[in-house]
């Protein structure tokens, strides 16, 4: 029986040929940066038998039949292709980036697609001071932005909240929302000194970061380091590491990677009981990631950009839809 075509389904594109020209344009750009620099241009597998196992990112599950048998075996969309570079990174590549898409199951909205576009580059021999000096030339290069502006993570709050989040307690944290009107809808309980920091940042602080140049935020809380070294300043363990914001929005996160294997193991256990304990899916840790770690992880730097944000950003795009051809919703 033949079924009637419709014409009632949305087929068009989001994003108007214009903007896809543009995109177009920005990649090349971006190639071009890393070409002239000697970077080399790698490609990992989008498919992969683990995952990130940081609680904030969910992957995307995929049945696959495993070779020679029936049976089917649970494997991943990779959030972030950062654990396969790694491998290359221990076996000798030297300087090397990625642009591809990434995938991660979260909310869609203003700024985010489960399919994305996303850029990482890695330098050995750099630390996230070396980085960041980079990713300024990268964003006056690609997208035209002003030199941008560092602050510490500990000084972002004080400067807009008059507040230490290396000393604040739990109850001044709390009550720093409710002074700047900020509602939490989640079990109050449940949140511990980080989520109130997060919170803070993103609904008081962030808007107004970067509205003229971007804005590097350094040195954060060991307690958020997650793949970054950690290291006593001052009497208090910082993360080396950064996040990048303009206009308001966040648009990449840079470690001093770490590259100790037994540490690494650590924080992946902890991931693994923090992940059990929040009901999150199992996922098994990468020991092809610890091996290469154990074998030589170089002393590097590495950053994850958000390509897409970044055309918005050039773009003055209101959404993410209008950067993509097609957002997962018509796709």
């Amino acid at each position: 029986m033949l079924m009637a075509v419709k014409d009632s389904f949305d087929w068009r594109p989001t994003a108007s040929f214009t903007n896809l020209s543009y995109r177009a344009q920005l990649f090349a750009k971006i190639r071009e940066f890393f070409a002239e620099r000697q970077v080399l241009e790698v490609d990992t597998p989008l498919l992969a038998h683990t995952a990130a196992l940081d609680v904030n990112i969910d992957a995307i599950a995929a049945a696959c039949t495993r070779a020679g048998t029936s049976n089917l075996h649970t494997a991943y969309l990779q959030t972030s292709p950062e654990f396969c570079m790694k491998r290359l990174l221990a076996a000798g590549s030297g300087p090397i980036y990625q642009l591809g898409k990434a995938f991660r199951n979260e909310e869609q909205g203003r700024y985010h697609n489960p399919e994305f576009t996303l850029l990482e580059w890695y330098r050995p021999g750099f630390d996230h001071y070396t980085l960041m000096n980079e990713m300024d030339e990268f964003l006056q290069t690609v997208i035209l932005t002003e030199k941008s502006t560092r602050v510490t993570y500990r000084n972002l709050f004080l400067e807009y909240l008059q507040l230490d989040p290396f000393t604040a307690t739990l109850a001044e944290l709390k009550h720093c929302a409710e002074q700047h009107a900020v509602h939490v809808f989640a079990a109050v309980e449940s949140l511990h000194h980080d989520d109130w920091l997060d919170i803070l940042l993103s609904h008081t602080i962030q808007p107004k970061l970067g509205l003229h140049n971007p804005v590097f935020v350094y040195d954060y809380p060991s307690s958020q380091a997650a793949l970054a070294k950690v290291v006593q300043k001052d009497e208090i363990a910082i993360a080396e590491r950064f996040e990048v914001y303009f206009k308001g929005v966040e648009l990449a996160n840079g470690y001093h990677e770490l590259t100790d294997a037994s540490e690494q193991l650590r924080r992946f256990q902890n991931e693994v009981k923090l992940r059990e304990k929040l009901g999150k899916p199992h996922l098994s840790i990468d020991e092809r990631l610890l091996s290469a770690i154990t074998f030589g992880l170089p002393e590097c730097a590495g950053v994850a950009v958000g390509v897409d944000r970044l055309l918005m950003l050039k773009l003055n795009a209101a959404s993410i839809k209008e950067v993509l051809s097609f957002t997962f919703e018509n796709a």
